[in-house]
């Protein structure tokens, strides 16, 4: 971060930074089943669920005194917890650039977030503020985790690996939801039979998110080494280092532009991905096996999804095929709007459209900024970027909850979301990538 410019792994042997990345990929598989399970499947229709247990007749809770629709409760804790991780972030990366020291920071916040996850087993009764505030925690640490694990990518590998080591970490995480879902339906649809409740059930699936989670966390914490900046002068504190990042960026106004198009349709994205259980259960009436069943379908199909939108960007260009992707993200969110309610079929129809277009929109915009940062700013403006990203990632849950307040209808919710990606497919349109990725100093790919 800062006006570091060297972050390219050191001459360490082979098999060490070999050891180093298979640990690395670990992390993905510890902490992506919390977003899989917890974020994207159990916790949104649960909580929800309990806030309404508690509602007045009007169907408000009353938080700290303010009244909210107990249906939006879970979309502002989600936008609650955005916030915080990004109060946070800046200083976190600053401590971590100054000291050199990530790998107990990045303990701290994943052992931080896997306690609260765990804690959520106790979520029984009308427990919704304590579900809220664990959300808050948990959602946050794993943000700030994040952060600090994809700073050690620059040092486990070098550039021409780099791509290579990121694709499979991604694989791990979603490799790990999959199979965890798995274990989660067999639990939820056969609970009778395991003696235990429906309500029980949920809350083991919580809970176990927060153990797996912390459990192979400590893979990536005993193989992944601490190096010590060269530039120790590079750190600023806090909101200085974004603001410096900032202004570095005002002088490459076309990179600048991308990242702006990205964060709003991302933040889409990341809004469809936390929201979409709710609108399946409260909207549609659909069961929590069905949910589950239609996130795993997600997962498997957005690793095909992904590596076919791969072979389109060598044909057509990354940005075209991600505009594409935006189209296809509009359509399916259109579609979701007049899904009748109880038809799982259409719902499982809606999750594959969902899946074939969800890896490969994040994965080839990642590929695609990365043509666009300087040299030797890697690190840095890849920190902004994640910064960036979860900065933008609270206005979508936001406008969530606040359709579904003022119109009662989580229809209208969804179909709010579509604006992200007609505003997102507009910005991205008008940057020319070829000659941004020039004045970037970087070589033009025949395709982009």
């Amino acid at each position: 971060m800062g006006t570091e410019t060297v972050r390219t792994p050191p001459a360490d042997g082979a098999a060490d930074l070999k050891s180093e990345q298979r640990g690395w990929y670990f992390y993905d598989w510890a902490c992506s089943v919390y977003s899989t399970s917890v974020l994207t499947v159990f916790l949104g229709p649960y909580l929800t669920s309990v806030a309404e247990s508690t509602a007045d007749a009007d169907g408000y809770v009353h938080p700290l005194g303010i009244p909210v629709r107990a249906g939006s409760f879970f979309a502002y804790s989600v936008s609650l917890s955005v916030i915080v991780a990004v109060l946070v972030m800046p200083l976190v990366g600053a401590a971590a650039d100054r000291t050199g020291r990530k790998k107990p920071l990045l303990a701290a916040a994943a052992y931080l977030g896997a306690s609260a996850t765990t804690a959520m087993f106790f979520l029984d009764g009308d427990r919704y503020l304590l579900g809220g505030a664990l959300l808050i925690v948990a959602n946050a640490a794993q943000s700030v985790a994040m952060m600090l694990y994809n700073s050690y990518l620059p040092q486990i590998a070098p550039p021409e690996q780099r791509d290579a080591v990121s694709s499979r970490g991604w694989a791990f995480g979603y490799a790990a939801g999959s199979l965890v879902l798995v274990a989660n339906l067999i639990l939820y649809t056969g609970h009778d039979s395991f003696g235990v409740s429906e309500s029980t059930a949920v809350r083991i699936c919580l809970a176990s998110a927060g153990l797996w989670w912390g459990a192979f966390a400590l893979i990536p914490l005993r193989r992944l080494r601490d190096r010590r900046s060269a530039t120790r002068e590079a750190a600023l504190p806090g909101f200085r280092q974004l603001a410096a990042t900032v202004r570095d960026m005002r002088r490459h106004p076309l990179t600048l532009a991308f990242l702006l198009a990205y964060l709003v349709y991302n933040d889409g994205i990341q809004t469809v991905i936390s929201q979409a259980s709710v609108y399946g259960s409260e909207e549609l009436g659909l069961g929590q096996s069905t949910l589950i069943g239609a996130i795993l379908l997600v997962q498997v199909l957005a690793v095909a999804g992904a590596l076919t939108m791969g072979r389109l960007a060598r044909i057509y260009g990354a940005k075209r095929t991600i505009l594409g992707s935006l189209i296809a993200w509009t359509l399916t969110l259109a579609a979701g709007y007049f899904l009748p309610a109880g038809a799982p079929v259409w719902f499982f129809v809606l999750a594959a459209g969902i899946g074939l277009v969800l890896g490969g929109s994040q994965a080839l915009s990642r590929s695609l900024f990365s043509h666009l940062v300087p040299p030797g700013k890697e690190a840095e403006y890849f920190s902004a970027y994640e910064m960036s990203d979860r900065g933008m990632s609270w206005l979508g849950p936001l406008l969530f909850g606040l359709t579904y307040q003022l119109t009662g209808s989580y229809r209208a919710a969804i179909i709010s979301l579509v604006g992200f990606f007609v505003i997102g497919f507009g910005l991205l349109a008008r940057v020319p990538v070829r000659r941004a990725i020039e004045e970037a100093g970087n070589p033009v790919p025949d395709r982009i």
